[in-house]
């Protein structure tokens, strides 16, 4: 079983794994393979923070942003929204 972030901010079980990555404490979402990501959890501290969704409208859904690292078009998309 995988504990995923719901819709609702909530952990849920799942037996399918995450195909999105975040972090609890900065609401961001991104892709597994992210380096940004990827850099951070090797120099510790961001595993704890560390949060999985199903897909990406759950990860909006329950309030994250996408990553501006490895989601640039998602994140420019995000970014007009929030400017309006």
């Amino acid at each position: 079983m995988f504990t995923l972030i719901g819709a609702d901010g909530k952990p849920c079980e799942s037996e399918v794994p995450g195909t999105l990555g975040g972090n609890r404490r900065g609401r961001v979402y991104g892709r597994l393979d992210c380096p940004s990501a990827l850099r951070a959890i090797r120099q510790g501290g961001y595993v704890r923070h560390r949060v999985f969704f199903a897909d990406e409208p759950t990860a909006v859904a329950a309030g994250y942003r996408p990553c501006g690292t490895c989601m640039r078009a998602e994140y420019a998309a995000w970014k007009a929204q929030v400017a309006r």
